[in-house]
């Protein structure tokens, strides 16, 4: 099979998809390789690097999509990549399409069929290429909102853990999963006073112990969300529906309720964001404030650390690439359900129910999924 991988357009985002390595072992299994020019120079990896592993490279994506049978990317074609879809070139990437309208129906259109790290499933639930970069957002998302407290800056000018006679500040952690659990790490290594919320009983019985009665724990209902978030430093929102828009869990009343200069750092924004006042930001204008709020919306933050979250994110992607060559698309959807859970479109129908709903577009079952 022929497998390409283009320079990001995200703005801000300078991972890649197949590092040097991936492309090494892809050319082992008899596969060709072309890489855009300069895809991975922000992640670390140089052109010579990609031909000295076996790769060619293209002087421009075009090129690429039209004569890749597999595109392997880290984020979401941007408007300016649309162009490129097509039916004869399968996508493997980030998509979260439950909040992007425009790319659900360009990828309908293009006749395009499509796969979303995201949605990739094992048998357990568990979800393998989201979780590496879910550990980088968590972590990113305590360091971010710790240093939007601070001044010069909107924020109230405080320190998170506090000092000797003065308490420290208050985070709200919304969410229990992989990204919360990064987020609680790091709050409580810089003293602050965390509590996590989530309907997930048994995700905050694993948290408890895991820190050791460290941080609190509550069930979030909308009447304690509301208690919690009131005069809160920092909220943390995480909330995530495998492959439909996240829900509203905060009102604009309670985003007021913080008070002028608290933080937001909303990881979900990637789906629609959690916070009714969320809307998506970038690396190069990430912030906005609304109710006196510092909000941090930036959809794509592992993109800030490139060569930590390139190396993470395909380590794990890896094997699943490597199937999708071997067996070709059709091929490794029939042998493998967790690739199958994660098919977006498939020749321009759209398999994804809870993003038809969400658009009110029409959708088709998934032909590899029993």
């Amino acid at each position: 099979m022929r497998v390409g991988t283009v320079r990001e357009r995200k703005d801000g985002e300078n991972r890649v998809g197949l590092t040097p390595e991936g492309v090494h072992a892809l050319a082992l299994r008899g596969h060709e390789v072309i890489v855009e020019t300069g895809a991975g120079l922000g992640s670390g990896h140089t052109d010579d690097a990609y031909r000295a592993s076996g790769a060619a490279i293209a002087t421009g994506a075009t090129e690429i999509w039209a004569s890749s049978e597999l595109v392997v990317k880290v984020k979401e074609p941007v408007e300016s990549e649309f162009g490129c879809l097509h039916r004869g070139c399968a996508l493997f990437t980030y998509l979260h399409l439950a909040a992007d309208r425009p790319l659900t129906e360009r990828l309908m259109a293009a006749g395009a069929t499509s796969l979303a790290y995201e949605l990739v499933q094992l048998p357990n639930g568990a979800l393998p290429l989201l979780a590496p970069m879910s550990q980088v957002a968590g972590r990113m998302a305590a360091e971010m909102g710790i240093h939007l407290l601070k001044q010069p800056g909107p924020g109230r000018g405080k320190l998170i853990g506090g000092v000797a006679g003065v308490p420290p500040g208050r985070a709200v952690i919304i969410g229990s999963g992989t990204v919360a659990t990064g987020a609680a790490r790091v709050l409580m290594g810089h003293d602050a006073r965390v509590v996590v919320m989530s309907p997930d009983l048994t995700r905050l019985a694993y948290l408890q112990e895991l820190f050791g009665g460290r941080l609190a724990t509550r069930v979030s209902t909308p009447q304690a969300v509301a208690e919690e978030v009131a005069g809160a430093d920092l909220a943390i929102l995480a909330v995530l529906v495998p492959g439909a828009a996240a829900p509203k869990v905060l009102t604009r009343e309670m985003v007021r309720s913080m008070g002028p200069g608290a933080v937001i750092v909303d990881v979900s924004i990637d789906q629609g964001g959690t916070a009714e006042t969320s809307h998506a930001t970038t690396h190069s204008n990430p912030t906005y404030i609304e109710e006196g709020v510092v909000h941090y919306c930036v959809s794509n933050m592992p993109g800030a650390v490139p060569q930590t979250s390139t190396q993470a994110l395909t380590s794990a992607t890896l094997p699943y690439v490597e199937l999708l060559a071997d067996a070709g698309i059709e091929g490794a959807l029939h042998s493998s359900p967790a690739l199958a859970h994660a098919l977006s479109t498939y020749n321009g129908e759209l398999i994804r129910s809870p993003v038809a709903t969400e658009f009110g577009l029409p959708a088709g079952a998934n032909p590899f999924l029993a």
